[in-house]
């Protein structure tokens, strides 16, 4: 379809990360921007304030949308919406064109020089870091974001000049098909979303065909730690990036000095017919943990591929304040706070590891809300794991997303994984109350769901009353 023949643009599930962004981009363009969600939110405020209108009745489509002719309006939907939404049932029983939200992806950036972020983990930090090293290197691009930049504020980086375009490549329902990027960066491979893949293979297997879109002459750039095989792009590159075995390109002398993390790199930049070798001394990333120097070598080759200079980077790199929900540092001192969206097993660990190297004196208290009843179930003895290094655990209800309930599978359950550890159950009505207790060193709160809610609450008592 011709994007500029569209008038309105209706999104079914506006306040989700990937379609708010979405929303400002064609809200920027000059399109009359409209949707629904099923809650209020931070980020539908927000697309309130910037003059997009929305909604909360899933029975309402709004007149100016049933009155407009149909080949003018384009409704666009998120896979977290329900197939049964009585919205989606209306629009797809009418004229109306429906597009999943990767699809109108896949059309923006058809025309557009392309570097897409693919990763069970690490693909919106990598891919904020790299629009953050870009746009302090004054190349013009347009950024996606899968979560709230803190040195923007925003999800969408939006460009009037330049024809490049990050964007983060979605695993989920096997989305991120829809690309045909120049660059592809692979940042991890972990098994997730068995409610879609059939197991760790076929996962694989749809990470290969990912790869395989990477465009002629391109560079697709992998985690060395990823055990699979993959192939060069035709006529193009592949290259490999680490912090902890030989690679193409790699990060190493990991250290922590006053509460930032500095590391070395020797990275390549490859142009026809050249390859040139750079090292970087002292680079200091204010984010914690091995996985986020990775994040930051992987940025560092696309952004120096690019033409981002070694300086530039340097600079951009410790200018960098991370994103929302990811390791966000609310209170340091005496007392810790630490928020992140952290919902898969590898990344709890990622997580509690980085947490006690950086504060290896406190005792850590984490509060997880579980994400999606089939996660839990295929993953419950990984969690028990993971959440085992912590001091203390306290288990909220499962957030069920787009789930129905499984029989048997609850946070009770959950509980019996976690070892050698304080434990119990916490129902979200009490949580701040339960937390108001001077007790509690470092509190780390983990999870996907609608436990953000809860951040400013705790927040405003650690920062205002634990000094």
């Amino acid at each position: 379809m011709n994007i500029k023949l569209v008038e309105h643009i209706y999104f079914v599930g506006i306040g989700g990360i990937g379609m708010s962004a979405l929303a400002r981009y064609f809200n920027a363009k000059g399109k009359k921007v409209s949707g629904y969600d099923k809650t209020p939110s931070h980020i539908t405020d927000a697309l309130k304030k910037e003059g997009i209108s929305l909604h909360f009745d899933e029975n309402h489509i709004p007149n100016y949308i049933k009155d407009a002719d149909f080949q003018s309006v384009l409704i666009v939907y998120t896979p977290a919406v329900s197939q049964d939404s009585p919205q989606l049932i209306s629009f797809e029983s009418k004229k109306w064109t429906v597009l999943k939200r990767a699809e109108l992806l896949g059309l923006i950036t058809e025309d557009a020089y392309t570097i897409a972020v693919a990763g069970t983990h690490g693909k919106t930090t990598t891919s904020c870091i790299l629009a953050h090293i870009l746009k302090h290197s004054d190349i013009y691009c347009t950024a996606f974001l899968g979560g709230i930049s803190s040195n923007y504020n925003t999800n969408l980086i939006l460009s009037e000049s330049g024809d490049i375009v990050v964007v983060e490549a979605d695993e989920y329902d096997r989305s991120f098909l829809k690309l045909s990027p120049d660059i592809s960066i692979i940042t991890s491979l972990d098994a997730d979303h068995l409610d879609i893949y059939n197991d760790v293979d076929d996962m694989k297997n749809t990470f290969k065909m990912f790869a395989s879109n990477t465009k002629q002459n391109g560079l697709l750039l992998i985690n060395k730690s990823i055990d699979v095989d993959f192939e060069a792009p035709l006529d193009g590159s592949l290259m490999t990036y680490s912090s902890t075995v030989r690679a193409d390109n790699i990060a190493f002398n990991l250290r922590i000095e006053e509460g930032s993390q500095y590391f070395d790199a020797n990275f390549k930049e490859i142009m026809p017919g050249q390859v040139y070798e750079y090292e970087l001394k002292d680079i200091q990333l204010q984010l914690p943990g091995k996985h986020n120097v990775e994040n930051a070598i992987a940025a560092i080759v696309v952004a120096s591929s690019l033409g981002a200079k070694p300086d530039k980077i340097k600079d951009a790199i410790s200018d960098f304040k991370g994103v929302k929900r990811r390791y966000d540092l609310h209170a340091k001192g005496k007392y810790v706070y630490i928020d992140d969206y952290a919902h898969h097993p590898e990344e709890i660990k990622s997580t509690l590891i980085a947490t006690k190297e950086l504060f290896p004196e406190k005792k850590i208290t984490v509060v997880f809300q579980p994400h999606l009843y089939s996660r839990t179930r295929d993953f419950a003895a990984e969690f028990g794991d993971s959440l085992s290094l912590a001091d203390e655990v306290l288990l909220l209800d499962i957030y069920p997303a787009r789930e129905m309930p499984i029989e048997g599978v609850n946070s009770e359950m959950l509980l019996t994984q976690v070892v050698d550890c304080e434990k119990s159950l916490l129902k979200k009505s009490d949580l701040v109350e339960e937390l108001t207790n001077p007790k509690r060193e470092l509190l780390l709160t983990l999870g996907a769901g609608d436990i953000d809610q809860f951040v400013e609450p705790l927040k405003h008592y650690y920062v205002n009353e634990m000094d």
